[in-house]
């Protein structure tokens, strides 16, 4: 192969290498931007550090509920780590030993696993109010337990 078919080659081998790269690398340009646009967006709406989990049994799940206008659930118990953010409405929520708090369309909040749910309730007579719930799990379990006894209150699971 003469100098002149090495250099042809070569140069060949460059620009089909800076087309390729040119599509490849190209649309990522683009799609790093439009990230940056909706980054500017983005916000974080809880950070928070688990209880220590079995990573080798990890399984999450997620609940959509819905309480119809003035609509609750019973007392009851979590045994994993559960995430809440609500879609729509206003949720009043207590966990033993916490004030009640309302949470309105946007918000997020924590439950701490095998605390006592003593209040879930929509904080509307008029309105539903819609949740999601993100359940991270160490172990096969139900998902939503009775209270535990408490001999102080007499309740009863």
């Amino acid at each position: 192969m003469t100098p002149l078919q090495t250099w042809t080659r070569f140069s060949l081998a460059m620009v089909g290498t800076a087309v390729v790269l040119g599509y490849i690398v190209a649309p990522q340009v683009t799609s790093n931007s439009n990230q940056n646009k909706a980054a500017e967006h983005d916000r974080v709406a809880l950070s928070q550090v688990f209880p220590r989990l079995n990573g080798a049994h990890l399984k999450a799940a997620i609940v959509e509920a819905t309480y119809g206008p003035g609509g609750s659930s019973p007392p009851h118990s979590h045994p994993c780590p559960v995430i809440v953010y609500v879609l729509s409405g206003e949720l009043r929520t207590q966990t033993k030993d916490e004030p009640a708090k309302t949470y309105k369309a946007g918000e997020t909040f924590y439950e701490a696993p095998n605390g006592v749910h003593l209040i879930s309730a929509n904080a509307s007579d008029s309105a539903p109010a819609k949740f999601l719930a993100y359940f991270v799990c160490d172990r096969d379990t139900p998902l939503i337990v009775p209270p535990p006894d408490n001999p102080l209150s007499g309740a009863k699971p």
